[in-house]
């Protein structure tokens, strides 16, 4: 008998209705919070999901109630057979999203297009051409703002993805935030979180509390305007008075969501994680090849997810030292 649609549910009640597909760990850029500096080894094809399997789980989980999938990666356009990837999952009864680097994307937008994707969340870490290439160990920044301004041209929703690091970026934030003054831009600063390679540590992190404050102390309290957040919206987000776009705050270790979240997420090699810092993980992709029924896995997996990051009171020193977790481009984001 199938699980009844809308139906995965956690110990906390809290209902699991977004599925976050990573295509591939493969990436076009070297960002160092994502991809450690000696890389990540590299692995059989057989390891990975094939475009088949891929759509088949996806259409599981369809079937178990998710109303959203996003494509993550690594970089998920560098994935081979994505453009059919996105159209056949275009053809499911779900809101289809991508998050991409966007060196590619301007090979994707008739794509992008007919599989019925409005939303495009771009990861940029500067405006500053030099610094953008530090940070990603590569030379893509112009191809980057043009592949953007395409994507606005073509009526797409942009959300711009910042990852603020303390002493290297930070004092960006009020120019990502004029930046929304006169464009349809939707600009969302993430905490630098912890995970394997990436060297993250109390000092590099800055917090909610001090991202707001820059912005009031750039424009003034009186000049930014609360938006009412959806239940399960990540960022806490914000308006320039007279603003065209937005920008929005993601907590994830000062201020964490963890009441109101609604992800799964999906590896490229079809491990669930239930928690982007869970460090455990289903297998179901091993379980689809031996064709069993992957539905109990997936509910067994959501009903052993923590009520706050993947069971962390805190992410002391201890913690970090001592965590089990993947690289960030091994998991998908």
């Amino acid at each position: 008998m199938d699980q009844p649609a809308a139906n995965i549910v956690d110990t906390f009640g809290r209902e699991h209705d977004y599925l976050r597909i990573s295509l591939t760990e493969r990436c076009n850029l070297r960002c160092f919070y994502c991809m450690p500096e000696e890389g990540i080894p590299l692995r059989e094809k057989s390891e990975f999901m094939s475009s088949e399997e891929t759509l088949a789980i996806a259409k599981v989980f369809v079937g178990m109630g998710i109303k959203k999938i996003r494509l993550t990666g690594g970089e998920p356009l560098v994935k081979k057979d994505a453009a059919n990837i996105i159209k056949e999952l275009g053809k499911l009864p779900v809101e289809l999203a991508i998050t991409t680097n966007a060196v590619i994307v301007d090979q994707f937008i008739d794509v992008f297009k007919e599989a019925g994707i409005k939303s495009v969340n771009v990861s940029l870490d500067s405006l500053k051409k030099e610094r953008f290439n530090m940070i990603s160990r590569r030379n893509y920044f112009d191809r980057i703002m043009k592949n953007i301004e395409l994507l606005i041209a073509n009526d797409f929703i942009v959300k711009i993805n910042v990852v603020v690091m303390r002493d290297l970026n930070e004092h960006e934030i009020p120019a990502f935030i004029e930046w929304t003054k006169k464009q349809s831009i939707h600009v969302r600063f993430i905490e630098f979180m912890p995970f394997d390679g990436n060297k993250w540590n109390w000092d590099k992190k800055v917090s909610f509390k001090e991202i707001l404050n820059l912005a009031n102390e750039a424009f003034g309290e009186s000049a930014i305007t609360k938006i009412e957040d959806s239940k399960n919206d990540t960022a806490r987000s914000f308006r320039l008075i007279n603003g065209i776009g937005t920008f929005g705050i993601i907590s994830s270790v000062t201020n964490p969501f963890c009441d109101t979240c609604n992800r799964i997420r999906l590896t490229a090699d079809g491990k669930i994680k239930n928690c982007l810092f869970s460090q455990d993980e289903t297998d179901l992709l091993q379980a689809h090849r031996d064709n069993l029924d992957i539905k109990p896995l997936i509910i067994s997996a959501i009903l052993d997810k923590k009520k706050q990051k993947g069971g962390a009171e805190e992410f002391d020193e201890d913690f970090v030292k001592n965590m089990q977790n993947r690289a960030m481009i091994a998991i998908g984001g």
